[in-house]
């Protein structure tokens, strides 16, 4: 069920603003406050007291949350799935906004305030759409524009409602073809993340497969070769391996496939599904917290993390404490989802995409910093020679430089401006 929000995005205007809250549509009615703040600030507010419980008494929780039949259920993955579903609610808030934004536009608030009675409707239909809830032209217009599968009418019932309603002045005959709000429709996220996070979990897979870390070789693959030697591995998650630059990739692919096929603008999605894979991203990092890996070189600075002996790398088993690189990780995409939220919020000059670029150079600027403290990383090799360069690092740099090239050019065209 759709609800309301809290602000429009700033390339909206809202003409129903004057109006009382009474005389919108039920869905369009605004929160006081949007409910993923509070989700944020409470799961911020554990981790925070779990890392201080860590750094207190160096110990961690197990990495086993539980167990169904026998089978271990790993905070790992549960906080990897939790991070996915708040940034698909997020994206969700995003759409819903720019829903509402769109269809307060288009419709003049006359229209959407007239009572569906003041329609020259059959009384049963009348009936029919009061008790869904459709009380006002600005309820039915709503629905039949985003879905007319809300409505739950027959086919006579919809054409008398056709006929009554395009007998209005008022009434653009689009709205009830292909509304301009329509592409907008929060539900586009729900019915579109499957196919994003089957893609993206596969080029996620890929990325690692033909770049391993060093560490897969306690598990017998030093090389791309030894997964296509050994193909059972290639399916063998339990043992870690998955790109966050291929899972990106492969989310895009599921995007781009997503929105040809749903006649949705790419663009504008991509800006919205940005801010809220950098807010997955800063929760789901702490999943490697919960499994004590990915961490960074030995240290003993306040915030440094303890690492028990069988996590620990063979090269730094007399080593204990180790810089949290999730943990920076993790900060450096809170700080990216708190850009971006700002962008969207209240800069009204940018071009569809440009969200997505910010968002992609941030990532590789952060990247190409932790590199710099990691230690599990896999590095760039040309014919048998080995550069001193993270394949990680050169996939970020190439993706920054892209990136700020690609809005040079637009920007110069003039091309891209924002959709309505």
């Amino acid at each position: 069920m759709l609800c309301g929000s809290k602000l429009l995005p700033p390339r909206m205007t809202d003409p129903a603003m004057s109006n009382s809250a009474k005389t919108e549509p039920k869905l369009l009615r605004r929160s006081k406050i949007e409910r993923y703040w509070i989700i944020i600030l409470v799961w911020g507010v554990a981790l925070v007291g779990l890392f201080a419980y860590h750094l207190w008494t160096g110990q961690m929780p197990s990495a086993a949350a539980f167990s169904i039949l026998g089978l271990p259920v790993y905070w790992y993955g549960i906080l990897i799935v939790a991070g996915i579903g708040l940034g698909a609610f997020v994206i969700s808030r995003l759409a819903w906004e720019r829903w509402r934004g769109t269809f307060l536009t288009a419709v003049p608030p006359e229209l959407v305030e007239l009572s569906v009675t003041a329609v020259s409707l059959p009384t049963p239909l009348q009936t029919k759409l009061q008790k869904q809830g459709v009380s006002t032209m600005g309820d039915l217009l709503l629905l039949w524009g985003t879905d007319l599968r809300n409505l739950r009418v027959t086919g006579d019932e919809l054409e008398a409602m056709r006929t009554a309603v395009l007998a209005l002045p008022a009434v653009d005959q689009n709205w009830l073809t292909d509304a301009p709000w329509r592409k907008w429709n929060p539900e586009h996220v729900w019915n579109g993340v499957i196919i994003c996070l089957i893609l993206g979990l596969i080029g996620a897979r890929l990325y690692h497969v033909l770049t391993p870390s060093p560490s897969m070789a306690a598990f017998g693959i030093e090389s791309p070769a030894d997964y296509f030697r050994n193909p059972q591995l290639l399916f063998n998650l339990r043992n870690g391996g998955l790109g966050i630059y291929g899972g990106l990739a492969g989310g895009a692919l599921g995007l781009l496939i997503f929105t040809r096929r749903n006649r949705l603008p790419l663009l504008p999605w991509a800006d919205m599904a940005a801010v809220g894979v950098a807010l997955g991203q800063a929760f789901g990092r702490w999943g490697n917290f919960m499994n004590q890996e990915l961490y960074g070189r030995p240290t003993t600075v306040p915030w440094a993390i303890t690492i028990e002996p069988i996590n620990r790398l063979p090269a730094f088993a007399d080593f204990s404490t180790f810089h949290p690189a999730f943990l920076y990780e993790s900060l450096w995409n809170f700080l990216t989802f708190g850009l971006l939220i700002w962008l969207w919020r209240r800069w009204e000059k940018l071009m569809d995409g440009e969200m997505t670029a910010v968002y992609l150079i941030m990532y590789a600027i952060g990247r190409t910093l932790l590199e710099t403290v990691r230690l599990d990383s896999r590095v760039v090799s040309l014919g048998g020679a080995e550069l001193p360069l993270a394949w990680a690092t050169l996939v970020s740099i190439l993706v920054a430089l892209s990136m700020i090239l690609a809005v040079g050019v637009r920007r110069w065209q003039g091309n891209g401006r924002s959709s309505p």
